[in-house]
């Protein structure tokens, strides 16, 4: 499925790029990767617990999963064996990786958007050309600095 069109639509329409954001998401495919990410720390704080000495309770394990996340560290706790030191180096990459993917969902949505608005500006471009013997002179004015500012990016 195709990014969604914007048509005859006012320049800053919200619900627009509302839906378009969604609509971006749901083609990420992000919504299944944070669940999976959120689930997968809950499952690496029962894993954590069992394993590691320090964690004295599932709270604590969890905790620690979420801290390691955000890689803040208070340093309250520290995975000390094998099994440990791996899930919190996959839960670093893990959350790496979320990151970067809703770093590309922002940067997708702001080109559709810049896209969208310079098809927009194309498509009225159009019109006028096609009637252009009846244009007035400031519209043509306007018509030619829209072209140069075009040319120019």
């Amino acid at each position: 499925m195709g990014i969604i069109k914007r048509k005859n639509i006012k320049e800053h329409d919200r619900y627009w790029e509302w839906k378009l954001f969604r609509q971006i998401l749901k083609n990420s495919y992000f919504y299944k990767a944070f669940v999976g990410y959120i689930i997968f720390l809950f499952v690496a704080a029962i894993i954590i617990q069992w394993t590691e000495p320090d964690m004295r309770s599932y709270w604590d394990a969890l905790w620690y999963t979420f801290v390691s996340g955000t890689t803040i560290g208070f340093g309250d706790f520290a995975a000390t064996g094998f099994v440990g030191r791996i899930l919190t180096i996959t839960i670093y990459i893990y959350t790496v990786l979320i990151i970067a993917l809703l770093t590309a969902i922002f940067t997708q949505l702001f080109f559709e958007m810049a896209k969208a608005r310079k098809d927009e500006t194309l498509t009225k471009l159009q019109g006028d050309l096609e009637n252009l013997p009846e244009l007035p002179k400031e519209r043509l004015e306007e018509i030619s600095e829209i072209i140069k500012e075009m040319m120019n990016n």
